[in-house]
C-alpha cells in the first residue's frame, strides 16, 4: 500500500477541516513514496548514499519521523493536548489507512513528540543534515507544520516560539519563514472559500501573497517572482536533487497554484 504519500494531504484535510487540503495537501501530499514505507519496515534495502550523503529512502525516513514528532510537539506546546488534537491525529492515520506496524510507528512518533522531556534536537539535526542543500524540503516541512499549527485557526505565541526554533535548526531565516508563512496563510484562506472555480475564488490580495509580492509591484518584478517560484519547483531540478518520482507530481500541484495566482493577477491588470 502506498500509504506514506497520503501523509500530508490527510493531515491537512483533517486538521483544517478540509478546504486547505487544496494547498497543503497539494504541497506535500506526494512527498513520501513507497521507498519510505518499505524502508521503515525492512522491506526494501536502502540504496547507497551518493557522495557520502544520506540515501533517498534515508531522507524520507528522517523526514517522516521528524514530521510526526514535530506534529506531536506542536499539539502539546500550548499545554494539555486537547481531545480535538487527539482526534485529529487519529483521523490523520485513518485517512492514511495506516494499520498494524505502520500505524504504530506514526503513533509512537507523535506521542514521543508530545512528551515534555522529549528533545527534538536530534531529529532536527538529522533533518538538517539529510536535506542539506535541498531548501525546498525545509520549506515543505515548515508548510506541513504550519498546517497543523493552524488547526485552531491561529498561531499561538508558544507555537510561534517553536517555529523560531525549527527555523534556526534548519537554517531558515526569519525573512524566509515570514515569506513561507504568508503564502501558507494566503493559500489556506483562498482554499477555504470553496469556490467552484479555483482562480475566481482566489482573492486578488491572496494571489499577490501566494506569489510573495506586494500589490504595487511592477509587471517586470511580478514576472520575475513568478518565474522564480516556478523554477524552485521545476521537475528537472527536483530530479537533480535525487528526490522520489512522486515529487514530480508534487511540483505539478504546487506550480498549478502558483500559475493560478499569477493568471489571476495578470487578468486583474488587464494583461493577456
Amino acid at each position: 500500500m502506498i500509504w506514506a504519500g497520503k501523509l500530508t494531504g490527510a493531515a491537512v484535510g483533517l486538521l483544517t477541516g478540509g478546504p486547505v487540503g487544496a494547498f497543503i495537501g497539494g504541497v506535500a501530499g506526494h512527498l513520501f513514496d513507497r521507498a519510505l514505507g518499505r524502508a521503515l519496515y525492512g522491506q526494501l534495502e536502502a540504496p547507497a548514499p551518493r557522495s557520502g550523503g544520506t540515501s533517498r529512502s534515508g531522507i524520507q525516513l528522517i523526514f517522516f519521523q521528524a514530521t510526526f514528532r514535530t506534529m506531536g510537539r506542536l499539539a502539546k506546546v500550548d499545554g494539555r493536548v486537547s481531545e480535538a488534537e487527539i482526534a485529529a491525529a487519529t483521523h490523520v492515520m485513518d485517512q492514511m489507512q495506516l494499520q498494524g506496524a505502520q500505524r504504530q510507528s506514526a503513533i509512537e512518533c507523535f506521542n514521543q513528540g508530545k512528551q515534555a522531556d522529549f528533545d527534538l534536537s536530534d531529529d532536527l539535526q538529522a533533518l538538517k543534515q539529510a536535506i542539506a542543500q535541498h531548501s525546498s524540503l525545509a520549506q515543505m516541512f515548515l508548510e506541513i507544520q504550519l498546517s497543523v499549527a493552524y488547526a485552531d485557526g491561529k498561531l499561538s505565541a508558544a507555537e510561534r516560539k517553536l517555529f523560531d526554533r525549527l527555523c534556526r535548526a534548519l537554517g531558515v531565516s526569519a525573512f524566509q519563514f515570514e515569506w513561507i508563512h504568508s503564502r501558507v496563510r494566503a493559500a489556506m484562506s483562498s482554499a477555504g472559500r470553496q469556490s467552484g472555480q479555483r482562480s475566481a475564488g482566489q482573492s486578488l490580495n491572496k494571489a499577490y501573497e501566494i506569489l510573495g509580492v506586494s500589490k504595487d509591484v511592477d509587471d517586470a518584478a511580478l514576472k520575475q517572482a513568478y518565474r522564480r517560484l516556478m523554477s524552485q519547483n521545476h521537475p528537472d531540478k527536483l530530479v537533480a536533487k535525487g528526490l522520489p518520482e512522486e515529487m514530480l507530481r508534487l511540483a505539478k500541484e504546487k506550480t498549478q497554484q502558483i500559475q493560478d495566482a499569477y493568471d489571476h493577477v495578470r487578468k486583474a491588470r488587464g494583461q493577456k
